[in-house]
């Protein structure tokens, strides 16, 4: 048996993200974060909505067979939040190909930021396409890609069938279209560019048991935000931000 289905989540907000999202309007060149990538914990907001998403969790009509989660704080604090509020006693697997796309030397810089400290960076980007481009000590969309396969190749040996519930990031999210729904480069930039995966929102794949082909069902679901009056926030993230 295979997983014939990926509820994949993303992380409710996060203090960088709201950081992050300030310095790009005020054409700021760094953000100032006060925690490494991996530490980075929810704000009040991401709590809120962590609380909602498990509101999700209790009234979905099947129990994931299993929950996988991103080893990155933001992530294990969103769905364990979730898990909680649910009432369903899941363990929770982390993995650490799951976690964000690492950025190397342009890590805590907005685009304006890199512009200015990183001029030769920001013309290789350009040219190769923030697809292929990997900035030194970082890692490329492909690199993240490859992650993904590789996640996919295990959870296919080791499942029981039924849903599998993911918790990550906005690029693993599209990382994971891209893969399971043979998405070409452009397809995947373009559809990447016209919608944000928003946090603590659920995506939905599905297949039929011994199919290798995925259907998407549900794009970035929030309406378990709203029901509860938690905040809906649309922080674009690596995989809205266009090639500098």
């Amino acid at each position: 048996m295979t997983a014939t289905q990926l509820w994949l989540v993303r992380h409710g907000e996060s203090t960088a993200n709201v950081i992050a999202t300030e310095a790009q309007r005020a054409g700021l060149e760094a953000i100032a974060v006060e925690h490494r990538d991996a530490d980075v914990p929810l704000s009040d907001a991401g709590i809120q909505q962590a609380e909602a998403l498990g509101s999700w969790l209790a009234a979905a009509e099947s129990t994931p067979q299993a929950v996988w989660s991103s080893p990155y704080l933001r992530a294990q604090q969103t769905i364990a939040i979730a898990i909680e509020e649910s009432g369903r006693p899941l363990p929770i697997l982390v993995d650490e190909r799951l976690r964000d796309r690492e950025l190397g030397i342009l890590d805590a810089l907005t685009s304006h930021g890199v512009d200015v400290r990183f001029p030769d960076e920001a013309a290789r980007r350009r040219w190769l396409g923030k697809f292929y481009y990997r900035p030194p000590g970082g890692e490329s969309w492909t690199d993240v890609v490859l992650r993904v396969r590789s996640f996919l190749r295990d959870l296919d040996s080791s499942s029981d069938g039924g849903p599998v519930l993911i918790a990550a990031h906005d690029a693993v999210v599209m990382v994971f279209l891209y893969v399971c729904l043979g998405w070409s480069e452009r397809e995947l930039l373009d559809f990447a560019s016209t919608h944000t995966v928003l946090n603590a929102s659920v995506t939905l794949l599905s297949r039929e048991a011994g199919d290798a082909r995925w259907t998407l069902d549900v794009f970035s679901h929030d309406d378990h935000l709203e029901a509860l009056g938690a905040p809906v926030t649309r922080h674009g993230g690596d995989s809205n931000v266009q090639p500098i």
